[in-house]
């Protein structure tokens, strides 16, 4: 084994976020070669990941960016929020939301994409779980481009700009400044983080679940004793409210508690495209029992 200098392994350690043993052990098996080291490093991170890969990662952040127009979202896990407020986790789900704003949202092409530290986005993710030493997962991305329009972007529990428990996407077009359908689009990116709709319009619901819908609430109806005619009236009355739980355009206006979502778009001469919302986390299946976090002060040797 070659001998390295200190200095040598600072910029390594610069370089790739690895820790200092393992950057002088690179060095050292690669004979002060600082490429072949990089890769060195880039080999046992593979290795340390797929040792990881099947551990859940149901925290981390939702990321958004923006261009004139376009907009794209992403959620990227990792098993406890500890790493959600470290900066450098940070910086890559913006960076990774950045790659989704320029390629699209298929997964594929974002981790593909290349980010300023010239590695592909799946290179800095296997690299981060080396570093780290948790599992992490770009888990799902949305872009909406209008052209003409705006795709407004909202974060709730917000730890810097554009990161975020919660991230909102708006497409929306027509009114006649852009700057005021930023404002509109914002506004309903909030609404949409909490009343949580599913679809844009009535005619988004999925007809197997609306048949669905109708046979519960007919079920219910039907114990009540009423005759069948009066039974069809009640399920139309249920369905209204069923379509102002689930349908955008049909809700009640967070801001006000009285308009509908759609009467407030037609008053301002705009039209919503479509929109996205990422919860952190959610559908994921979380393990009860043990405490991950436990786990790792002990594996660090830490106390609590």
């Amino acid at each position: 084994m070659a001998d390295v200098s200190a200095a040598l392994v600072k910029d390594l350690r610069d370089r790739t976020g690895a820790g200092m043993m393992d950057c002088k052990k690179a060095l050292a098996e690669s004979g002060g070669d600082m490429e072949a080291a990089v890769d060195w490093l880039r080999k046992k991170g593979l290795s340390a990941a797929a040792k990881k890969s099947g551990r859940v990662a149901a925290e981390g952040l939702v990321g958004v960016a923006s261009a004139a127009g376009a907009a794209a979202m992403v959620e990227v896990n990792a098993e406890t929020d500890f790493v959600a407020r470290n900066e450098t986790f940070q910086t890559f789900v913006a960076q990774v939301a950045e790659a989704a704003l320029a390629v699209g949202d298929d997964l594929a092409a974002i981790q593909a994409a290349r980010l300023p530290s010239n590695r592909t986005v799946a290179e800095e993710l296997t690299q981060m779980v080396a570093t780290i030493g948790e599992n992490m997962t770009i888990r799902r991305a949305k872009r909406f481009a209008v052209p003409g329009g705006v795709v407004a972007t909202y974060t709730h529990n917000t730890v810097r700009p554009g990161l975020g428990k919660i991230g909102v996407l708006v497409a929306i077009k027509g009114g006649s400044e852009l700057d005021a359908l930023e404002t509109l689009g914002r506004q309903v990116g909030m609404h949409i983080a909490a009343a949580k709709p599913d679809v844009l319009d009535i005619g988004d619901v999925e007809p197997a679940a609306l048949d669905r819908e109708k046979s519960v609430l007919a079920e219910q109806a039907r114990a009540s004793g009423k005759p069948e005619a009066i039974i069809e009236k009640m399920v139309e009355g249920r369905i209204r409210k069923y379509y102002e739980e689930v349908v955008l355009l049909e809700q009640v206006w967070v801001h006000d508690g009285e308009s509908r979502v759609r009467a407030v778009v037609k008053k301002a001469g705009a039209e919503l495209v479509g929109f996205a919302r990422f919860a952190l986390g959610e559908g994921i299946d979380k393990p009860t029992g043990g405490d991950f976090a436990a786990e790792v002060a002990a594996a660090a040797g830490l106390t609590t």
